[in-house]
This record gives structure tokens, C-alpha cells and sequence, in this order.
């Protein structure tokens, strides 16, 4: 009995399926790349104008330019650093943070919730602090509080691995509001980050659910673009209302408005501004009247505080 056999390839009953490629994390990467670059322009403006940090000049976290009209100061202090040692920190920081939370969040949200992270900490710090302020930790306790509500809200999911990380999330947050009471560090602006970035991962987060009967699982995310945009822009309206509050009340009593420092009389700049941080004898930053207290090494997320000697305060 003879039996004829086809010498053409037999197709799979099923296609098989593709490898997923691997996730690169490019907007972590650009915002690392953007707080360098930033940090490199600050050391070259010290190096040419005799010490004066022009980017901290039009951008840093300064009380008296923001109730003068100069509202980008809520944004900009998230891309400036005060030392070497401090932007070190921080970009490890995100660099550990980021990659996870942008495969999860996606590309656009993941870059909301660290804008938002650093706008409302900044406000809070604009509310609570008088001492000028820089550094990108606001939008990083952002992502830790986001970090905690995404391990909250997908533990059934991921199991005990949730548990513990969600413990470890919550011990690295507390251990650094703890290191940021330490003088130079602007502790506001970390309470006002998490605060910001939780409540947005709260409302706007990744709910992930699990589609399919057999492995591999695809996660799928239950909230939809909609949702996430009116909860992005229902939180950052609050803080926006914030803000609005602290600058009517300190117009309706002006006592309470801090004085700007005063550079010193032998190298005013064109335009009347606080006193500029300038690099002292050390390689550290120090005017006559204002000083910079690094963040301690331990701190791996201190936002750098600008702190004004007593009798600035007058």
C-alpha cells in the first residue's frame, strides 16, 4: 500500500507566539539625562559668572519670586541640585524607581505623576517653608507613595511579594522623613511629593487584572484613559487651589511675607532678586547672608534646603 507524503511544511495548529520585547525605560532615562544636563549648566554658570548658580537664580524654589508672579519657581527646582553628592542620590534613586513604575504606568502617566509629584511638593514647601529650595527628591517621594498604592491596590496579584515590598516601601519612606529633619533639608517638600504622587497613584494607578486561562497571562490595566485623566487633573487642581490660598492670605497681610535677602552691595545682578547662593573658599555655596547645608550621605533622596542665617529673617 503506497502512501503519498507531501513534501511541504505543515503549518502549526496555532501561530506561535511573538517574544515580547524588551521594555526600555526611556522617559526615566530622559529625565535623568535632562537633571544632568541641568546640573552641568548650574556648575558652568558658577564657574563663569564668579559663583552665581543663574538656573537656581530663575529657577529655584524662592518664596518672595513666586508671590511676585514667577509660578514656573513650583516647577522648575525638581531639575536642579545643590551638589554632586545630592543629584547622585536622587538619580540612583529614580533610576531604581522609575523603570518598574513607567512599564506599569505607561510612558505619558509615568511622566505625570513625577511632574505632579514635584509641582505639589514644592507647594507644600512654598506653604510651610521660607528657606529657598532645589532638588528633584519632591517628584521622587512622588513615585515612592505611588510605588506603595500600586503594590496596595494589585496585592491579590502579586501575592506576598506585595506584602513585602509594600513593607520595604514603607520603611524607605519612613526612614527618610526621619533623615530629612535634619538641618539643610527640606522635609515639606518630601511630605508634599509622597503626598501628591499617592494620591494621584490612588485614583489614576494601574489596576491590573489577569486575562487568560493559560500561561502566558497578559495584565491588563481596568482603569481607562478618561478616568486617568480627571483624576490627574482633579489632584493637581487641589494643589493649584493651595497655592491660590497662600498667595491671597499673604496679600491680605503683607507683615507676614518673608523680606528677599539682599545681595551683597558689591556684585548686585541687574534685576532685584533674593540672595544667590555663590561658591565660597570650600567649593560649597554661601553668600553673606545665606548659606547651603549639604544632605547628609545617608539620604538618598534629600531635597537640598537653602537656608537663610537669622538675620536675613528681618
Amino acid at each position: 500500500m503506497n502512501e503519498n507524503y507531501s513534501s511541504q511544511p505543515v503549518e502549526p495548529a496555532y501561530p506561535p507566539t511573538p517574544r515580547r520585547a524588551a521594555f526600555r525605560p526611556y522617559v526615566t532615562f530622559s529625565l535623568i539625562g535632562i537633571c544632568v544636563a541641568v546640573y552641568l549648566v548650574q556648575m558652568l554658570s558658577q564657574f563663569m559668572f564668579n559663583g552665581y548658580d543663574w538656573p537656581f537664580i530663575l529657577g529655584g524654589k524662592i518664596n518672595e519670586a513666586i508671590l511676585n508672579g514667577q509660578l514656573w519657581r513650583l516647577f522648575t527646582p525638581m531639575f536642579l541640585h545643590g551638589s554632586i553628592i545630592h543629584i547622585a542620590f536622587n538619580m540612583y534613586a529614580l533610576f531604581n524607581f522609575g523603570p518598574g513604575l513607567e512599564l506599569h504606568y505607561g510612558r505619558w502617566r509615568f511622566l505625570g505623576l513625577f511632574i505632579l509629584g514635584g509641582f505639589a511638593g514644592n507647594v507644600i514647601s512654598f506653604m510651610f517653608s521660607d528657606n529657598p529650595s532645589l532638588g528633584s527628591s519632591t517628584a521622587i517621594f512622588g513615585l515612592l507613595g505611588a510605588e506603595g498604592v500600586f503594590l496596595y491596590h494589585n496585592r491579590s496579584l502579586f501575592g506576598d511579594f506585595a506584602r513585602r515590598a509594600l513593607t520595604q516601601v514603607i520603611g524607605i519612606a519612613g526612614v527618610n522623613l526621619v533623615i530629612g529633619m535634619s538641618p539643610g533639608i527640606d522635609n515639606w517638600g518630601h511630605i508634599g511629593g509622597l503626598i501628591g504622587g499617592t494620591l494621584f497613584a490612588w485614583f489614576a494607578g494601574p489596576v491590573l487584572r489577569r486575562d487568560g486561562l493559560f500561561p502566558p497571562y497578559q495584565l491588563v490595566d481596568q482603569r481607562d484613559q478618561r478616568e486617568v485623566i480627571l483624576a490627574g487633573t482633579g489632584v493637581g487642581l487641589m494643589f493649584v487651589m493651595l497655592v491660590v490660598a497662600v498667595v491671597v492670605a499673604k496679600a491680605a497681610h503683607p507683615e507676614a511675607r518673608a523680606g528677599p535677602i539682599q545681595l551683597p552691595a558689591d556684585d548686585p545682578p541687574p534685576d532685584p532678586l533674593p540672595e544667590i547662593p555663590r561658591r565660597g573658599a570650600h567649593g560649597g555655596r554661601g553668600g553673606r547672608h545665606a548659606k547651603v547645608e549639604k544632605s547628609p550621605p545617608c539620604a538618598p533622596t534629600g531635597m537640598q534646603s537653602v537656608q537663610r542665617q537669622p538675620s536675613a529673617r528681618k
